[in-house]
């Protein structure tokens, strides 16, 4: 049965209708889902190491107390107070703080860019998917088979066929779970979902822990290096800080919606961020005693996911089992942040008479697949085809990423730092402090848009 909220509607919690999440732990797996993803598990280890290991680590957690809590704690405010899918909540709370319904234009932009964002993002998934597949097969073969991990990937790309096959995969699993709704389809999946994912990264750290590199790791990682902190450093942990917690796309917002009123807003960010960077320090303890005991290069990127570590994969004992386990560990870090990339504009679509909400998943995913068309023939049939040097998905993920994703965090902190009632503020925030939500409000309203442009410019390459 799912959660009503006890909320009278002269209060502004009116329930849109799409259910409630039974409990806090469901909302914060759902929304630690929705903030782990792809980059997690090869970008933050690899940006830590470069960057003065512990020295960065602790710099990245200020940022994280600065910009990513607060703003994290802004759109779970937003979604429980509008109590609708983040455009109808803007246009709402808007209203409501005497401000023009156009600050629905924020959400309006949170969903596009979800939805690019998703697009491309699906395709990398299938890569993951693919991966799984073929470790599977390993398993179960007769013969050990002949494997050439740089031909893999490259054939894999070359293959719109197979490229779309993988993609229209992840998509319909996606979408599957959007349209079963809050509790049928999103809150079951990531009880399940992120425990597993949880339960496959402490297996391969187990497997790390047995390479004989994994002292190296811990070294590589957190033993602090000052030297190597400069301006670019703190750049670099303000845009991990940010993009981490999938703000600025409205996904934390939409599930916001669904928080019941006892759930403390400040607590349970805090939680959420603190689980998001555990994940990512996790993947690093699982790769790197892989990289290092296979004499493997660190800073690869994708390449080291999909090469470098195939390879590894190749020579290890059993090494099927844990590849199989590393991709599908992959996939289920990308389904659960595609489910929240999707749920904005599913959940807006809904909330309208023409959509009920398998009809609007199905428009969604469908569009999804449409646009994620153009990345796919990217990698092929398209590769010549460039603007400014950039082929249709780099193209695509810049505008998203770059430009477009840090807009819509600096719009979503000036619309609650300047535009929202204080009224509103503090009832959602009530748990804290009238000290804390005043050093919460002084974040938001001054340190998170200075520190999310900075984040602008360096992403667009000004600074």
């Amino acid at each position: 049965m799912l959660k009503t909220d006890n909320s009278s509607p002269g209060d502004g919690d009116q329930v849109s209708g799409h259910g409630m999440w039974s409990s806090k732990m469901a909302f914060i797996l759902a929304a630690t889902g929705s903030a782990v993803g792809l980059g997690n598990i090869w970008r933050f280890p690899y940006v830590t190491a470069e960057n003065g290991g512990g020295a960065f680590v602790l710099i990245y957690l200020l940022c994280i107390a600065v910009i990513g809590i607060p703003l994290l704690m802004s759109e779970i405010l937003l979604g429980r107070a509008g109590r609708h899918s983040p455009i109808n909540s803007l246009k709402l709370l808007a209203q409501r703080s005497k401000r023009t319904w156009r600050w629905m234009f924020v959400g309006v932009l949170g969903a596009l860019i979800g939805w690019m964002i998703l697009s491309f993002y699906s395709m990398v998934a299938g890569w993951t998917l693919a991966y799984s597949w073929h470790y599977l097969g390993e398993i179960f073969a007769t013969a050990p088979p002949a494997f050439d991990p740089q031909g893999k990937f490259g054939g894999l790309l070359a293959s719109p066929g197979a490229l779309i096959f993988w993609l229209t995969a992840f998509i319909l699993l996606s979408l599957g779970v959007v349209a079963l709704g809050v509790e049928k389809g999103l809150e079951r999946a990531v009880r399940i979902l992120m425990p597993m994912l949880f339960a496959l990264l402490l297996i391969m750290v187990g497997y790390g822990m047995s390479t004989g590199f994994f002292q190296q790791t811990i070294s590589y990682l957190f033993s602090p290096d000052f030297s190597k902190v400069d301006g670019n450093t703190i750049l670099q942990a303000l845009g991990q800080a940010f993009f981490s917690l999938s703000l600025g796309m409205t996904g934390i917002m939409a599930y916001g919606a669904y928080v019941p009123r006892d759930v403390p807003i400040g607590r349970t960010a805090a939680t959420i961020a603190l689980a998001d960077t555990g994940v990512a320090v996790l993947a690093g303890m699982a790769i790197f005693p892989i990289v290092f005991a296979n004499g493997l290069a660190t800073g690869e990127g994708p390449g080291l996911i999909f090469v470098t570590l195939p390879y590894a994969f190749a020579d290890m004992s059993y090494g099927s089992f844990f590849g199989f386990g590393f991709f599908l560990l992959l996939a289920v870090a990308a389904w659960t942040s595609a489910i929240s990339l999707m749920e904005p504009a599913v959940a807006f679509l809904s909330e309208s008479k023409r959509f009920t909400r398998v009809s609007a998943a199905l428009v969604v995913g469908a569009a999804t697949w449409v646009l994620a068309l153009g990345s796919v023939f990217a990698m092929n049939i398209w590769s010549g085809f460039t603007i400014a040097g950039k082929n249709f998905q780099e193209l695509l993920e810049y505008v998203a990423s770059n430009l477009l994703l840090p807009l819509g965090g600096l719009t979503t902190a000036v619309f609650v730092g300047w535009a929202l009632s204080r009224v509103i503020a503090r009832e959602q925030l009530s748990e804290l402090s009238e000290s804390r939500y005043q050093l919460w409000r002084f974040l938001v309203r001054y340190v998170a848009p200075i520190l999310v442009f900075v984040v602008f410019l360096s992403a667009a390459g000004v600074i």
